[in-house]
């Protein structure tokens, strides 16, 4: 390693060189004294064995996202999520910092992206995904020894808060739902219904459940549709869920009626016996939900509502935040951030069962046998 004087026909410049992997590098700086520092910076890496890092960091951002997407995101995310992230990315990233160097990002320079955003009109939820997405493609970068750190862990994000409180809907307003669907003469989607709010399945896991996963007292889930196909679960992780007797009383009606399928056969068929598209999801809650909602009273129905309203039978059952967030596939921080307000107003003096909340509600309504009724799909 050295420092030398190097006369050019602009001036006097200081060169710094070094030996690194087997190779002769040199850096020419403007003065000495940034010569002489660079100098002393590039002998403590090779002390440390960080010497990669002296060169690292000139790549762009936007080269890098390219590597990170053929790299990590192709063979690691789902299609569904990859086509939000490239959205995201073409949208609000590329075009403010793509341009910057990795070594150029700073902190502020996350900061004033997010003042952008904010600038634009964007949601503060948006706004968050697009700081997430941006942290976890430098977080790579700091893996692959890109960077040293990663700027976007000490940006200022947008609150988690929810917009909109979850609103669980109660049995009985559940039970006038599914009535509705079975004088349709629709037991399939009054059985998904079923699912939804006494098992708490999120939509994709529901339309990737088959026989073989509806237990004699539990539900296995394992995994969950996604753009049509059948892959893991939101969080990459099995759980198990109880089989209250209605819910289990509703599969076998169903199952029945559909002729006794295989265990390996979806419980909630497309009609062509794959599982249902995001285009077909989107329909039923558009359709027939969203009108037998309506008919039941329901203002704004969604359907992921269905699933609120079984941790709401849980948290009334006096269950416990952690049964109520392994149940759920949440962390506990998640559960009760997103259901403290349930839990505020649970009267342990008035806990009920699930089973109990669900059997007072279908005596109030008329049965409808699922033996005579068709099985017409959405």
């Amino acid at each position: 390693m050295s420092v030398e004087r190097v006369v050019r026909q602009g001036g006097v410049v200081w060169r710094v060189r070094w030996r690194e992997g087997g190779r002769n590098r040199s850096k020419v700086l403007g003065r000495k004294r940034d010569a002489e520092h660079f100098d002393a910076e590039v002998k403590r890496r090779q002390r440390v064995g960080d010497l990669a890092l002296v060169d690292a960091g000139t790549q762009t951002l936007a080269d890098f996202a390219e590597e990170w997407w053929s790299l990590y995101a192709a063979p690691n995310l789902a299609p569904k999520t990859r086509r939000v992230y490239a959205s995201l990315w073409d949208l609000h990233v590329l075009p403010r910092v793509g341009g910057l160097r990795l070594r150029e990002l700073r902190p502020e320079s996350v900061n004033r992206l997010i003042a952008d955003l904010h600038e634009q009109g964007l949601a503060p939820g948006t706004v968050r995904k697009v700081v997430a997405l941006l942290q976890g493609v430098l977080q790579r970068a700091v893996e692959w020894g890109r960077i040293p750190q990663n700027p976007a862990r000490l940006a200022r994000k947008p609150s988690a808060k929810r917009s909109r409180e979850v609103r669980p809907l109660s049995p009985r307003t559940i039970e006038a739902i599914r009535q509705h669907m079975l004088r349709k003469g629709r037991p399939r989607d009054a059985t998904l219904v079923s699912v939804l709010a006494y098992a708490g399945l999120r939509p994709g896991e529901a339309l990737a459940l088959t026989w073989g996963h509806v237990r004699e007292r539990t539900i296995s889930v394992d995994c969950a549709t996604s753009m049509g196909a059948v892959r893991k679960t939101k969080t990459g992780r099995s759980r198990t869920v109880r089989l209250v007797a209605p819910l289990a009383h509703d599969l076998l009606a169903w199952r029945l009626a559909c002729g006794r399928p295989d265990d390996g056969e979806l419980v909630f068929p497309g009609k062509r016996g794959g599982p249902l598209t995001e285009g077909q999801w989107n329909g039923w809650q558009e359709g027939i939900f969203r009108q037998s909602a309506t008919a039941a009273g329901v203002e704004r129905p969604r359907a992921y509502d269905l699933r609120h309203s079984f941790v709401s039978a849980l948290i009334h059952e006096g269950v416990s935040i952690l049964e109520v967030a392994r149940q759920a596939g949440h962390t506990p921080t998640v559960a009760l951030n997103t259901y403290g307000h349930v839990f505020d107003e649970f009267e342990p003096a008035e806990r009920t069962t699930a089973e109990a909340q669900i059997r007072r509600a279908r005596d109030e309504l008329v049965p409808v046998s699922y033996l005579n009724v068709g099985t017409s799909e959405a």
